[in-house]
């Protein structure tokens, strides 16, 4: 029996709300009864809105996961362009299938057994590809010739505050002030540009006064009210081109990333140049010199982003912009409490807020102490740097590569003449063709080459940009390491935030904060490879699941103290130790020298040998139970590479 298979595509939202798939699927059926073939229903692969410009469909990615897997004989599709809109990726599938013993059946097309067949596979290939390039650019260059004539339907709705009314017979389509949502918007542009509101404040205000967003939803988010802040349209002038979408991978955020997420999407959205905007006109809602107030708080805002600003919050945290929660992959952010005789910091899972999403909350972790968490993390790298041996020879190999690189300036600057003589070229090449100096025919024919000039130019002068980023990062690194080095042995307890703030960033991608544990991901290897590849002899430790930058994967235990993995928890070691549980977090690092714990809210450590029964006191002192005064000389406690906690049984305040 022929095991056959359907793939059915569509790449618009207007398609799939007309049931265009649909009929894609009444004709393979017809096919597949004309061939006597059964499909199971399992078995039909549909893309509903998926572009054919990419690879990264749903329905595809299933589909090719079962021809990998199981014997499939035939797959059948209406046409090529409904496989692929790129003839590469039509080629590439093909070639796959083939390479799995499946032969592929268009409905309307070439079955491609034969060379001739091939070749008009390969031909209806080129021309869907041409095909839809031609369709985007007449899109782009009549929306564009719209915008700049002033009309708003191409900005394809309205925003909060406006209602949008679709163009007539008689009129275009128009911006109208919906007043209820006008008041709102001009109250929010004053509480932020004059009384101080922070967009939290904002945030909580429009969600107490249950007005539901433009998407419907009665939870507002603080994305929302920012973007609303930065919208020209309420001063009256709506922008059409602020972004563009290009053809490069976009990275991973760390949400997806932790998630398990490996591959990226295939395009992204990047930000236009501001002289590329087209504005039109549209009836404002608040003055310009509202506006403009609100555009510069936001913009000092963003400038002291990191140094603590707003209600008084003058201090810095260690960890700033660099803890994040293992569970959910949000960011932590700081907040405090106020008790009677002094203000506390916390560090706060952003998925843990109740009042950011419309469900409720994502994630339950629990907010960690700040002071405590930033204790552990510096206590944790100011051992590492005690020896900074492994620091210094990442140190060298990259001033190595930063010194052995070839000057960027005179590069960049001939890179930039370059561009500006191109971008030249295309505005003298528009000027002809609207002095009709040029044919149209003349235009398209040379236009892409000045682009695609363009387009090359302006990639290299990014990636030089990220060259020289990297070289100043590097010298940057050594400098200030050098700096800290020095330091670190004569002032390492005196250091201010700032100082350790500026190592911890250079030294530290993130700290993970879970519910059981906390993973500190650094930014350099902590294994160096032998010429051959393979680890040095005497260092076999290798690399658990949390720790991404050591070699190695899924051992048990963690065996190195420099990719330290911390346990949040508190349990029972030995059968004279009791541990408190009060809801209080206690921290257990294990390593090649040390076992080292220390509760939050206070700590005692037991003697390692069986026939002592010391214990420190809360000043760190050792004292025998019951007995105030403290032993100075403990000589059988072993002795470790810095000053930390031994092996051991330990005890926590309650």
């Amino acid at each position: 029996m022929t095991n056959a298979v359907m793939y059915a595509r569509v790449s618009s939202a207007r398609q799939k709300k007309n049931e265009t798939i649909g009929s894609q699927i009444e004709a393979l059926r017809a096919h597949a009864a004309d061939l006597g073939l059964e499909v199971p229903e399992q078995w039909i692969f549909c893309d509903d809105g998926h572009s054919g410009a990419t690879l990264i469909r749903p329905a595809l990615e299933r589909l090719r996961d079962l021809i990998a897997g199981v014997d499939i004989d035939v797959v059948l599709c209406y046409s090529p362009d409904r496989l692929a809109r790129k003839f590469a990726y039509q080629a590439l599938l093909i070639e796959e299938f083939t390479r799995a013993g499946v032969r592929v059946e268009f409905v309307r097309g070439p079955r491609g057994d034969t060379p001739e067949d091939q070749l008009m596979v390969q031909f209806q290939g080129m021309f869907a590809e041409y095909e839809k390039a031609q369709i985007m650019e007449r899109y782009r260059r009549g929306k564009t010739h719209r915008a700049k004539s002033g009309s708003v339907n191409v900005l394809g709705g309205a925003p909060f505050g406006y209602r949008y009314l679709r163009k007539t017979d008689h009129s275009g389509a128009v911006y109208e002030i919906a007043e209820h949502e006008a008041t709102l918007v001009a109250e929010m542009f004053r509480r932020y540009a004059d009384d101080g509101a922070s967009i939290a404040d904002l945030t909580r205000w429009l969600t107490d006064t249950g007005t539901p967003t433009r998407t419907g939803k009665t939870r507002w988010d603080r994305s929302v009210i920012w973007g609303m802040l930065r919208n020209p349209a309420y001063a009256g002038r709506a922008v059409f081109g602020k972004t563009k979408v290009v053809h490069e991978s976009a990275d991973l955020n760390r949400v997806a990333r932790l998630a398990g997420r490996s591959t990226p999407t295939a395009s992204k959205t990047v930000d236009r140049p501001r002289e590329e905007w087209i504005e039109i006109a549209v009836p404002a809602i608040v003055s310009q010199a509202t506006f403009d107030r609100v555009a510069a708080r936001l913009a000092e805002n963003k400038r002291t982003t990191g140094r603590g600003r707003g209600r008084g919050h003058t201090e810095s945290y260690l960890l700033q912009g660099l803890s994040a929660c293992a569970r959910c992959g949000y960011g932590y952010y700081r907040t405090a409490t106020r008790t009677t005789n002094k203000r506390i910091s916390y560090y706060r899972c952003l998925g843990s807020d109740n009042y950011r999403y419309e469900g409720g909350r994502v994630c339950d972790n629990k907010p960690v102490r700040a002071d405590y968490l930033d204790d552990v993390v510096w206590d944790h790298l100011t051992a590492l740097l005690a020896d900074p041996a492994l620091i210094r020879t990442e140190i060298d190999k990259r001033l190595d590569t930063a010194k052995s690189s070839d000057p960027v300036v005179a590069q960049r600057k001939r890179l930039d003449t370059a561009l500006a003589k191109t971008r030249s070229g295309i505005a003298a090449m528009i000027e002809a063709f609207g002095e009709q100096l040029i044919t149209i025919d003349e235009l398209r024919a040379r236009m892409p080459e000045l682009r695609a000039r363009e387009t090359s130019l302006r990639n290299q002068i990014g990636a030089l940009d990220a060259q020289q980023a990297d070289r100043e990062g590097y010298l940057a690194l050594a400098s200030d390491l050098e700096g800290f080095l020095a330091q670190l042995r004569s002032n390492a307890e005196t250091a201010t935030v700032d100082d350790r703030r500026r190592v911890v960033k250079l030294l530290v991608k993130d700290v993970l904060i879970g519910p059981e544990k906390i993973t500190i991901r650094h930014r350099i290897p902590l294994r160096e490879r032998t010429n051959s590849g393979e680890e040095s002899a005497a260092d076999t430790d290798t690399e658990g699941e949390h720790c991404q930058l050591r070699w190695g994967r899924n051992l048990d235990a963690m065996r190195s103290w420099h990719g330290l993995v911390v346990g949040l928890f508190a349990t029972r070691r030995g059968a004279d130790t009791t541990v408190a549980r009060s809801g209080r977090l206690s921290l257990l690092i294990n390593c090649d020298h040390l076992t080292y714990a220390a509760i939050f809210h206070g700590w005692r450590r037991n003697c390692t040998d069986p026939a002592c029964h010391a214990t420190t006191s809360d000043d760190g002192s050792w004292r025998k139970p019951y007995d105030s005064a403290p032993i100075l000389d403990h000589a059988h406690t072993p002795s470790y590479p810095f000053d930390a906690p031994q092996p051991g049984d330990w005890s926590f305040h309650s």
